[in-house]
C-alpha cells in the first residue's frame, strides 16, 4: 500500500440519526472505491461496518467503524458512527479526531432530533459539515420539503450542490450545479450517465449555480474580485472557494444520494476527494499545555490513542491518529499518560474487520495496532524526548443509570474486570463502586446503551447479570439549632470508659458569623471559640467544628476523637442512613475522668450527643435535583410537559431552537430513573434530552415520611 503524505490524507466522520442509512452508504462508498467487490446489506448482516455479534443481533450500529478508501490518489479515512443517540460517544470521538463531518439525513423523515444533536456537537468542535440527503428513492421522500426544513434548522449556509429532478420511487437523476450537468442512473446505480441539463431545468440550475459561485467567492478576496468582474468562476476556483468555506463553516454543501441503489455516491466521493480539506488545511490541534501541534511528518513522533476494541481471535485492538512525525513499525514509544513503554510491532490500515499491514504512517493518518501492554483510550504515545500529551475528547454526561451485579455473588470480581475492559471500549459507559449506596452503578446514555452492554456480558463473556434500580444518594441536614449532651460510661473491671460531651449544632452556610450566644428554653449559652475546623465533605457540603471548651473541661487531646465521632454520624445520618452535610457543631462543655477517659470514650460520647441533637434540630432529607433539557417536536410538546410535571419537575422555561421545542426543567433524580424509555415512547423516538446535576433540595414532606418509614422497616428487619 502506498505511503500517503499529509497533504494527501483526509479524515471524515460519517454521521446521522438512526435509520438514516450510514452503514449502507459506507458499503456503497467502499464499493465505488474498489475496496469491496460486493455491497453487503444490514438485513443480510454482512456489511463492513456492523461486524460485531451484538450489532448483527440488534440490527443497528453499536460501535464506530474505521475504514479507508484510496480515491483519485487521495486517502480518505472514514469513521462510520452509530446513529442511535445512546451511542453518541462514538460520534464525539470521531469528530474529535477527524476534520470533516458528513451528516446523512433520511430523505423520508428530514431533520430529526438526533441530526440536531450531531450538528450541535460538530458546531461545538468547529468542524466543517457536508450533508448527504439519502433515501431519496423512498416512498415518502420529499426533497423540497426536507430542504425547506433544513434551511429553517441550519440557516442560509446550506448550499445545494445537487437537486433531484424527481424524488420518491422515480428518483434516478440529479442536476449537479457545481458541474452544471445532469447525472442519471439505471436500476443498478453505479457510474452515472452525464448529460447536458434539460431546458426545463436550466433556469433553476442557473440560479443555484450563481448562488454557489457567490458563496464560494465570499471566502477568498481574489475570487470575490473576479466574481464582481465576471460573475463566473472556473471549476478549480469554485473548489478552492468551497474548501475555504468548509474550513470556516460558512458553507454546508448538500448532496443527493440513494445509498441502497448506489446513486450519487461516486459523485459525492469525488467531492470528498477533490474539495474537502486535507489534514494540513485545518487548524492544528492543541496539546494539554495549550500549544498547537501541527501535523508535520518531520516533527517529533506523537500518537493519540482514540479507540479500543476487543475483537474475536485478535484481542485488544488500539486505534490511533498520528498527531506529529512519521511512524514506522517496530518503534519504541513512551506512554506519557501512564508512564510506561510500548513497542508498536505491527501497524495496520483498517477497513472494518479487515486489517492491512503497513510499514509507515505519517502525521495526520489513522491506523491501528495490536498487542500493546498498557495502553488505554485517551493515552498519548511519544518518542523519547517528546512530551506532547493530548486530551481533547469531552464525552457527554451520562443520563441513565442502573445498579449492576452478577447472578452469582462469587463472580463480582470477574464482572468488575469485564466492566473495566468495556469502559475502555466505550468511555461513555461509566462504572462507579459506590460505597455510599453499596452498589455498583453503571451509567450510560440510555436504556439501549446499557442493554447492549448486558447482551455482550451475557453472550460474549457468558456471565449472567442483573440490573437493579439504583438507590438515590439522599443527604441529611438540619434546619434549626439544637443542644444535647451525652455521657458514655462503662465499667468492666480494671480501667473503664468515661467521656461526657455537651454540644450545640446548627445549619451551616458559607460566610456565616462565628457563634456567640444561643438560647434554649430559659437558659443562655455563651460561646468562646478557641479553635475552628472546616472539614470539606467528599459527598458535598461541610462539617464545621468549633472548640468552645473553657476551663479544661475536656482535654484538647480528646477533641480529635470527638470529631471522629461526629464524622461517624455524618457518614451515616440518623434519619435514613444517608450522608449528612452542612452542619456546624460547637463543643462547649463536658467531663473527664483522670483514669477512665480515653479516645474511644469521647468518640462514642460525641457520636451519640450529635445523634440526639440532630434529631431535635428539625432534620430534613435532601434529594439530588438535575437540570434537564428536553428537545421535542412541537406536536408532542403537551404530552412531554404533562409527563415532566408528573415527575415533580419545575419547568424553568420553554423556547424554540432550530425547528424543535426546548423545555428546561429541574427534576429530582428519583423521577428520572426510566425517563429515557418513557420519553422515547411518548415521542416515537423523535426526542432527546440532557441532564446535569444542579443541587440538593429538600424533599416534600410526604416523600420524607415515606423514606423514614422505609428506613425504619429495613433497620427492624436487619435486627
Amino acid at each position: 500500500m502506498k505511503v500517503y503524505k499529509t497533504n494527501e490524507i483526509k479524515n471524515i466522520a460519517l454521521l446521522g440519526s438512526k435509520g438514516s442509512g450510514k452503514t449502507t452508504l459506507a458499503e456503497s462508498m467502499l464499493f465505488e472505491c474498489g475496496v469491496i467487490k460486493r455491497r453487503g446489506t444490514v438485513e443480510a448482516k454482512n456489511t463492513v461496518s456492523d461486524y460485531f455479534p451484538v450489532e448483527k443481533e440488534y440490527g443497528y450500529s453499536v460501535f464506530s467503524t474505521v475504514f479507508y478508501a484510496e480515491f483519485n490518489n487521495k486517502k480518505l479515512n472514514v469513521i462510520d458512527c452509530p446513529g442511535a443517540d445512546d451511542f453518541v460517544g462514538n460520534a464525539v470521538t470521531a469528530l474529535s479526531v477527524t476534520d470533516t463531518g458528513v451528516i446523512v439525513i433520511n430523505g423520508q423523515y428530514g431533520v430529526e432530533v438526533g441530526t440536531q444533536n450531531i450538528f450541535r456537537t460538530a458546531t461545538g468542535l468547529n468542524k466543517p459539515i457536508i450533508f448527504a440527503l439519502n433515501q431519496l428513492d423512498g416512498e415518502k421522500a420529499d426533497f423540497e420539503n426536507v430542504v425547506e426544513q433544513m434551511r429553517e434548522v441550519f440557516g442560509p449556509k446550506l448550499t445545494l450542490i445537487q437537486y433531484p429532478i424527481e424524488s420518491g420511487p422515480a428518483f434516478n437523476a440529479i442536476i449537479d450545479v457545481l458541474l452544471m450537468k445532469k447525472l442519471s442512473w439505471g436500476p443498478e446505480g453505479g457510474t452515472p450517465k452525464v448529460e447536458e441539463i434539460p431546458a426545463d431545468q436550466l433556469e433553476r440550475a442557473g440560479e443555484l449555480h450563481r448562488a454557489l459561485v457567490e458563496a464560494a467567492a465570499e471566502n477568498d478576496e481574489s475570487l470575490m474580485e473576479k466574481f464582481f468582474e465576471t460573475e463566473k468562476l472556473t471549476e478549480d476556483e469554485l473548489r478552492l472557494g468551497i474548501r475555504k468555506g468548509l474550513i470556516d463553516r460558512s458553507i454546508y454543501p448538500l448532496f443527493c444520494v440513494s445509498a441502497a441503489k448506489d446513486m450519487g455516491v461516486r459523485r459525492m466521493m469525488e467531492f470528498l476527494g477533490n474539495v474537502v480539506p486535507f489534514v494540513d488545511d485545518m487548524p492544528a490541534p492543541v496539546n494539554t499545555e495549550g500549544e498547537e501541534v501541527k501535523p508535520d511528518p518531520a516533527g517529533p513522533l506523537s500518537l493519540f490513542m482514540f479507540k479500543t476494541t476487543i475483537e474475536p481471535h485478535i484481542g485488544e485492538v488500539n486505534y490511533f491518529k498520528v498527531m506529529s512525525g512519521t511512524l514506522n513499525a517496530g518503534v519504541d514509544l513512551d506512554n506519557v499518560t501512564r508512564g510506561s513503554k510500548e513497542r508498536l510491532a505491527q501497524l495496520y490500515c483498517v477497513c472494518g474487520q479487515i486489517k492491512t499491514p503497513v510499514d509507515t504512517l505519517v502525521a495526520g493518518d489513522i491506523g491501528a495496532t495490536v498487542k500493546l501492554k498498557d495502553v488505554r483510550t485517551g493515552n498519548t504515545l511519544d518518542q523519547k524526548g517528546c512530551d506532547y500529551e493530548f486530551d481533547f475528547i469531552e464525552y457527554p454526561a451520562p443520563k441513565y443509570q442502573r445498579a449492576i451485579r452478577p447472578v452469582t455473588e462469587s463472580d463480582a470480581e470477574k464482572l468488575n474486570a469485564i466492566l473495566t475492559r468495556m469502559h475502555e471500549e466505550d468511555p461513555t459507559w461509566v462504572i462507579e463502586q459506590s460505597k455510599e449506596l453499596k452498589q455498583t452503578i453503571l451509567s450510560g446514555q440510555g436504556e439501549f446503551h446499557l442493554r447492549t452492554l448486558k447482551w455482550r456480558v451475557e453472550n460474549n463473556d457468558k456471565l449472567p447479570i442483573v440490573f437493579d434500580e439504583p438507590k438515590i444518594p439522599y443527604r441529611e441536614t438540619i434546619t434549626k439549632a439544637a443542644r444535647a449532651d451525652y455521657r458514655h460510661k462503662k465499667q468492666s473491671g480494671g480501667s473503664g470508659q468515661f467521656g461526657e460531651v455537651h454540644l450545640i449544632i446548627e445549619p451551616y452556610t458559607e460566610g456565616m458569623p462565628a457563634p456567640t450566644t444561643y438560647k434554649f428554653g430559659n437558659q443562655e449559652y455563651t460561646m468562646k471559640v478557641r479553635d475552628t475546623q472546616e472539614i470539606p465533605l467528599a459527598w458535598g457540603g461541610k462539617l464545621v467544628v468549633c472548640d468552645c471548651i473553657v476551663g479544661g473541661a475536656i482535654d484538647a487531646r480528646f477533641i480529635p476523637a470527638i470529631v471522629k465521632g461526629l464524622m461517624d454520624r455524618m457518614e451515616q445520618g440518623p434519619l435514613t442512613g444517608s450522608y449528612a452535610r452542612d452542619v456546624r457543631v460547637c463543643i462547649y462543655d463536658g467531663k473527664m475522668h483522670p483514669v477512665d477517659s480515653n479516645e474511644i470514650s469521647f468518640r462514642l460520647a460525641g457520636r451519640n450527643a450529635f445523634s440526639e441533637a440532630f434529631r431535635n434540630a428539625n432534620p430534613k432529607v435532601l434529594e439530588p435535583v438535575y437540570d434537564v433539557e428536553v428537545f421535542v417536536p412541537a406536536d408532542v410538546m403537551g404530552d412531554v410537559m404533562s409527563d415532566l410535571q408528573g415527575r415533580r419537575a419545575i419547568i424553568m422555561g420553554m423556547s424554540s431552537e432550530n425547528g424543535f421545542e426546548k423545555i428546561s426543567a429541574k427534576v429530582p433524580l428519583k423521577e428520572m430513573s426510566s425517563y429515557s424509555t418513557a420519553l422515547s415512547s411518548i415521542t416515537g423516538g423523535r426526542s432527546s434530552f440532557t441532564m446535569k446535576f444542579a443541587s440538593y433540595e429538600l424533599v416534600p414532606g410526604d416523600v420524607q415520611e415515606k423514606l423514614l418509614r422505609e428506613y425504619a422497616e429495613k433497620a427492624g428487619a436487619d435486627d
